[in-house]
């Protein structure tokens, strides 16, 4: 096992006045008013085919809604903390019967994976800041691994950024880039968006051979 993040780290759901945060170690690693660019991401993913890789469970919206398109066969979530997943279970615990949750560290999960045998991949995991952890060997390994699990005319999708310019350094495995632009609204006590409310970018990057 490579674990690169704790396996103990402290995880908490908080709702506050109606208001919903995922929290690991301390910070916010995810908020439920990210609900519509989840549903965006995941729309957007879901046009390039019917299997599908999600890194990273948090509170389970683009899980779901993934899961949830007609046209997706099979839908896996890798998720590191079982804390995570069983959160997730509490509030839905009747998920659809495509959607299957691994516990598992996407850097193990990743060099297992059957090259060109994804649709897509919806790539949004939490790393910890208070734990150290690869970067060198997420961008060198983990990101290589799930280009070539993908099947030419696949898509990935990492997570939205509040910045106008491309992913780095997803843009240098891929030739075609599709980016749509949608309005915010955070939460007052958002932490990491730079402002309450703005322009949100989602980027999708496609295989074209």
């Amino acid at each position: 096992m490579n674990a690169q993040y704790s396996e103990e780290a402290k995880i908490e759901l908080v709702v506050d006045d109606g208001e919903v945060t995922l929290y690991v170690d301390g910070r916010q690693a995810m908020q439920e008013w990210e609900r519509e660019l989840m549903w965006h991401s995941a729309d957007l993913m879901c046009a390039w085919g019917a299997e599908y890789l999600e890194v990273g469970l948090g509170l389970g919206l683009s899980a779901l809604r993934i899961a949830g398109h007609t046209t997706t066969v099979r839908h896996t979530v890798v998720e590191k903390y079982q804390r995570v997943i069983d959160l997730f279970r509490d509030r839905h615990p009747a998920p659809p019967a495509n959607l299957q949750i691994v516990k598992a560290d996407i850097f193990d999960f990743a060099r297992n994976l059957a090259p060109d045998s994804l649709d897509g991949v919806f790539f949004d995991p939490y790393l910890s800041k208070s734990v150290p952890y690869n970067m060198e060997q997420l961008w060198s390994d983990v990101l290589p691994a799930l280009v070539r699990a993908l099947r030419v005319g696949g898509a990935l999708v990492p997570c939205f950024t509040t910045k106008p310019e491309l992913r780095w350094p997803y843009y240098y495995y891929f030739d075609r880039v599709i980016v749509e632009r949608h309005a915010y609204a955070a939460y007052r006590a958002t932490e990491y968006t730079p402002r309450v409310s703005g322009d949100a970018f989602i980027q999708c990057f496609v295989k074209t051979r």
